[in-house]
């Protein structure tokens, strides 16, 4: 055996045996969680929630001797801080306070809790912070005495809330109702504390307590929010055990995600585990538990954007192929809660909301739901799941041509229902793609319209889709079904070789309805009929030499949404005009590898890996990003974003 050959071959031991042995406490601070919010902040910071909780919390400043954590922000329809601080530690001994600012201090994120830490010569302070369940956060307070003579402490927590709605106190605990029903806030204390309410603050005061030599005094707080009156009526507070069983289900399940996830992906480098790590940490952040008329749970797009509170049709389809490699229950809910909202007609809406009044029917979004349902069962092999979801994923298969086929000639078109350009983009995923610049809405029939050009992705998308369901209806043991799916992609491949892709500039593109002439804007449109297989060897090729283009897609992060040589190309403000999507991106890389560019895949990877800003950092990950500087672009937290990481990282 060669040197180099031992050397590998002991990193690979080492990468599976840090995969078994994984603990969270090897992920400290992942991502920056300290905030210093005010009632008119913008809702833009790293959090930590769990659990589908709809509150969550930051970690102090450098300044913040509150010795408690900073918030909660709490998700309705919109998010916003109620609190600098919703829980400050007061002590005092002989009557003088004691300033926390002359203690040496430690914040620390675990993956799954919070940590606040001070010391001086005489005290400990740790204040921990989980959650129990889908409403629920537990603290726990511990005030250790490293003296060698007893000390004798006046302990108190304190808090006030923004102008946001009425405070009152009870017996060991507080409560804020919010203006217009957007929610309850309580926090009750577990010992024995006597309450005071004074306009929007409290003080629950713990009285006079003396602590020996080497020992402590702890005290634990419920925080519950949640999001209505309905909702509270109809959550049941859970009786917490002790802290410590609490805080080790809450170790198990965490160290269960990861090491989940690290099985399935042995050979990362720390940088690439810690990646890993903050991928996991950003959906399980954006898990919002089933409320009002959202009925399962499901991934918000990203907690830090109040534009983006509901969940979105492909968003979650694509979160759940993520999430199915280490919470696979969670992935069959975000799918779920789509298709509780699909119509009659077998349409699912485009993003959906606790209020169904405000659910967006104006369109849909690109077909890739049958793939989810697949990779999902791939994870988990649960039949019965499958089962349930066969019958929509035909219907909504269905629905495509039934309304977006404007010529009925087996090719379909984005659209929308009520006529509309912009929501018509939407439909693509592509909001503002240069694609549709000149698109002119045609109708198919009552609420049914349609661009007047055929889009290559859905088509492609389509042709997936049919495969996919191929496969499903085999799993569940219809034959004749998977062979009739079988058939019709059969005969859309054929369609779409021919419809789309232009020889004398080896890449595919849209098609007008009318003149069958092709709309020549080069973008990621262009390579999913690699990703789904319907190019042929040679088209793939030439679709790889724009790809592997410098003046084309071979930028610093590979793969913009826009060909950096179209004048229209503009990434720090375009969204879909240049930035790098990490969805497209790997729909590119994996259409690279299914037909054997193995090493310009592996290329592209690394080029995003070590280009994009702050991967390795405790940087967010973002809604996209700049193709010729690596900067983070639009939305934090994102988590198709973090989806795909883990897709990428594992070669899923």
């Amino acid at each position: 055996m060669t040197h180099h050959s031992f050397v590998f071959l002991f990193s690979i031991i080492w990468c599976q045996v840090s995969a078994q042995n994984v603990d969270r406490g090897l992920f400290p601070d992942i991502l920056n969680l300290s905030a210093s919010p005010s009632p008119q902040a913008k809702i833009n910071v790293e959090m930590f929630s769990d659990m589908g909780a709809w509150h969550a919390y930051c970690l102090p400043g450098v300044n913040d001797n509150s010795g408690g954590f900073v918030g909660p922000i709490v998700m309705g329809m919109e998010g916003r801080f109620i609190s600098d601080c919703s829980s400050s530690l007061i002590m005092k001994t002989e009557g003088k306070a004691i300033n926390l600012m002359y203690f040496k201090s430690k914040h620390t994120y675990l993956p799954g809790m919070l940590t606040l830490s001070y010391e001086n010569k005489e005290l400990r302070i740790i204040r921990q912070l989980i959650f129990i369940n889908r409403r629920q956060a537990m603290i726990h307070t511990r005030i250790v005495n490293l003296g060698k003579e007893s000390q004798t402490l006046e302990v108190a927590l304190q808090g006030s809330f923004y102008d946001v709605g009425i405070v009152t106190g009870g017996k060991n605990n507080v409560t804020l109702k919010l203006n217009d029903d957007k929610g309850r806030y309580a926090i009750q204390f577990t010992n024995k504390a006597a309450m005071k309410v004074a306009g929007r603050s409290y003080t629950a005061d713990f009285g006079i307590k003396k602590i020996a030599p080497n020992k402590e005094l702890s005290f634990t707080q419920i925080e519950t929010f949640t999001v209505s009156n309905q909702d509270y009526h109809a959550f049941t507070p859970k009786s917490p055990k002790s802290f410590t069983k609490e805080l080790q289900a809450n170790s198990n399940r965490w160290n269960g995600y990861l090491k989940a996830y690290f099985s399935q992906a042995p050979n990362l480098s720390s940088g690439q585990q810690k990646l890993a790590v903050k991928a996991i940490i950003t959906l399980m952040t954006n898990w919002r538990s089933a409320a009002g008329d959202l009925l399962h749970d499901g991934v918000f797009p990203s907690s830090s954007y109040n534009g983006f509170y509901g969940f979105w049709s492909w968003d979650s389809w694509k979160q759940a192929v993520g999430l199915c490699l280490f919470n696979p229950e969670l992935a069959k809910s975000n799918i779920l809660s789509m298709f509780d909202y699909m119509d009659s007609l077998g349409m699912v809406a485009d993003c959906i909301y606790l209020d169904k009044s405000e659910n967006n029917w104006r369109d849909t979004k690109p077909p890739l739901s049958a793939w989810a349902v697949e990779k999902v069962y791939q994870k988990c092999n649960d039949v019965a799941f499958v089962a349930k979801m066969y019958p929509y994923l035909v219907k909504y298969h269905r629905w495509w041509y039934a309304h977006r086929d404007h010529d009925g000639n087996g090719l379909c078109e984005y659209g929308s229902t009520d006529g509309s350009r912009i929501a018509a983009a939407w439909e693509s995923g592509m909001d503002n793609a240069v694609r549709f610049d000149s698109a002119v809405i045609v109708k198919n029939g009552a609420f049914s319209y349609s661009f007047n050009q055929e889009s290559v992705d859905l088509n492609a998308y389509l042709y997936a889709e049919k495969k996919h369901l191929a496969s499903l209806a085999d799993i569940l043991g219809k034959k004749e079904e998977s062979g009739r799916w079988n058939e019709e992609a059969a005969n859309l491949l054929k369609l779409i070789r021919d419809a789309f892709y232009d020889q004398d500039s080896g890449y595919f593109y849209d098609r007008a309805i009318l003149s069958k002439s092709r709309i020549k804007v080069a973008g990621p449109e262009g390579w999913i009929p690699l990703y789904t297989g319907v190019a042929t060897p040679e088209q793939a090729e030439g679709v790889l030499q724009r790809m592997m283009d410098p003046t084309y897609f071979n930028t610093t992060i590979p793969l913009p949404t826009l060909a950096v040589n179209n004048k229209a190309f503009n990434p720090q403000n375009g969204y879909w005009r240049g930035p790098v999507w990490l969805d497209q991106f790997y729909f590119g890389i994996e259409g690279m590898r299914r037909y054997g560019f193995h090493r310009e895949a592996e290329m592209f990877k690394v080029k995003l890996l070590e280009n994009a800003v702050g991967l390795y950092d405790d940087d967010p990950i973002f809604e996209n990003y700049h193709p010729l500087t690596g900067k983070g672009l639009n939305a934090p937290n994102f988590s198709w974003s973090a989806a795909h990481i883990l897709m990428l990282l594992a070669n899923k």
